[in-house]
């Protein structure tokens, strides 16, 4: 007999495993506590998840696939997936004279070590490199820059390239035309919604005293729930977000969550969706009707997928376990509390962090420039800080987490991924979006009680690392500005931002 695990972001119908039926194979998938108690995970998260783990296991069965899917009741349950994969195996050895297991390449350094020794690994048949890639493409470089990953990318797969072999358009990279601030006047998409009624899992949840997190949406719940409604959102994305999704990709709005962002990372990290499949559908668009799909958006988007995404997840491998210790800053300050609730006056986080809560999701220039930004400024703990990222975003899995929180937005890895800290006052937010008008704080004022925290703390963050940044050439500028600065003022703004650290919690 042959036990195959299928983890909760391993629902891919496509996979060699799924063409044919076999009387001799059991396919074993397993709501465990230990998975959803690591993090502070949203609700809309492990409801997703869970959705998704029983609608691929009721496919499976419909093809007449042999199953064993236990949820949280199942009286087998043994609380962690090393347990339960091991009950089952002796389960199956009663009837059987021998049981083989095979499991997927796991995506995450915890499961892939918790699973070492249980049995025989395959390629997950998802991603468009090999784990060590990124490694051996960087090899003996100190720092990992993704453009040239990225283009070497672009020429080994063949995307955007024209008969010649070089970049359509004549450049690699067109960020520098997806950059515009947010215009009210455009028209935003209808989101596309699925519809669907967890009522009865969320119960199962509170059932087994999961702890609850931001708002489950359970009697609609909107996120896809297998490969069908995965394609309809890559199809809606394409007709209705690719358009003037470069254009306003940095864009901050109130009252708009989602823009003209795709959503589809769920849909791809849990491998409803194959990164090729995405790509191919945006480039044919573009060559289909390049006057309704500028190249910049499509570039600018493919850039995520074929670049950006393979690029971490490289990172991630090449750098683990090592990885989740590097604190730079050595900053150690806890979260306030208003993370995980919103209930703060800074309206640019208020907003980032209701809508996730709402959502669980929020776009890049959210996670990074407004919420992460600030957790940088102020020195948050980034163990802390990415067990908040890994919990409250429904396409958070660690291997794109955690490249993403310590070395893109924190800075924690010393520039392995970034070449700078993406930090900024105010004055970056208030140009990106339309937070500002209705702050309870002032972007132009940089002391006092009515001053925007983010102006102070941005050149308190500087003055406190001057050791460690001073030689840095992207922030040299930084330093003969705050030089040339009057002392006494300075000393204002030190003071002001050493007084709204003290009083984070009441920001």
């Amino acid at each position: 007999m042959i036990l195959r695990l299928v983890l909760g972001d391993q629902l891919n119908p496509q996979h060699s495993w799924f063409r044919e039926v076999r009387t001799d194979v059991v396919y074993a998938l397993f709501e465990c506590v230990e998975e959803l108690r690591y993090a502070p995970h949203h609700r809309q998260k492990m409801l997703a998840f869970l959705h998704g783990m029983q609608q691929f296991a009721s496919e499976l069965r419909s093809k007449g696939h042999q199953v064993e899917h236990w949820t949280l009741d199942d009286p087998r349950q043994k609380g962690s997936l090393r347990a339960n994969l091991e009950a089952l195996r002796n389960e199956l050895a009663k009837t059987a004279s021998s049981v083989r297991l095979e499991y997927q390449e796991p995506d995450e350094y915890r499961v892939d070590q918790d699973l070492l020794g249980l049995g025989t690994r395959v390629p997950s048949e998802h991603f468009l490199t090999e784990r060590g890639a990124v490694a051996s493409h960087f090899a003996g470089k100190k720092t990992y820059l993704m453009e040239s990953f990225y283009r070497a990318m672009r020429v080994r797969h063949r995307v955007l390239l024209d008969q010649a072999d070089q970049p359509e358009g004549g450049s690699w990279n067109f960020d520098s035309d997806n950059r515009s601030a947010w215009d009210p006047k455009q028209a935003v998409p209808t989101e596309w919604r699925a519809h669907h009624d967890l009522r009865e899992l969320d119960a199962r949840l509170d059932r087994h005293r999961i702890p609850r997190w931001g708002d489950a949406l359970a009697d609609d719940f909107p996120w896809p729930a297998h490969r069908r409604e995965a394609l309809e959102l890559l199809e809606h994305f394409v007709a209705h977000g690719l358009t003037k999704f470069g254009r306003f990709q940095d864009a901050l709005a109130e009252n708009h969550d989602f823009l003209f962002h795709s959503r589809l990372s769920f849909a791809l990290n849990t491998k409803m969706l194959h990164p090729r499949e995405v790509i191919d559908a945006v480039e044919s668009a573009w060559r289909r009707d390049p006057q309704t799909y500028p190249l910049p958006a499509v570039e600018g988007f493919i850039r995520q997928i074929l670049g950006w995404r393979e690029y971490v997840r490289g990172i991630y491998w090449a750098k683990m376990p090592e990885y989740a210790n590097l604190n730079y800053f050595n900053h150690q300050r806890p979260l306030p509390q208003w993370m995980y609730t919103g209930k703060t006056q800074m309206r640019c986080l208020q907003v980032a962090i209701g809508q996730s809560l709402r959502t669980a999701y929020a776009h890049h220039i959210q996670r990074l420039m407004v919420v992460g930004n600030f957790a940088l400024l102020a020195g948050f703990d980034p163990r802390e800080l990415d067990a908040w990222y890994l919990g409250i975003y429904i396409d958070a899995i660690e291997w794109v987490e955690m490249p993403n929180t310590r070395g893109m937005s924190q800075f924690a890895d010393g520039g392995i991924v970034g070449t700078k800290p993406y930090v900024s006052s105010g004055a970056y937010i208030h140009k990106q979006g339309n937070h500002c008008g209705s702050c309870a704080y002032s972007v132009t004022e940089k002391v006092g009680p009515n001053a925007c925290p983010f102006n102070a703390l941005y050149w308190h963050f500087y003055a406190r690392n001057r050791d460690l940044l001073e030689r840095n050439p992207r922030v040299g500028m930084v330093y003969r500005t705050w030089d040339k600065m009057n002392p006494d003022h300075r000393e204002a703004l030190l003071e002001y931002a050493d007084l709204n650290l003290n009083n984070i919690n009441l920001l």
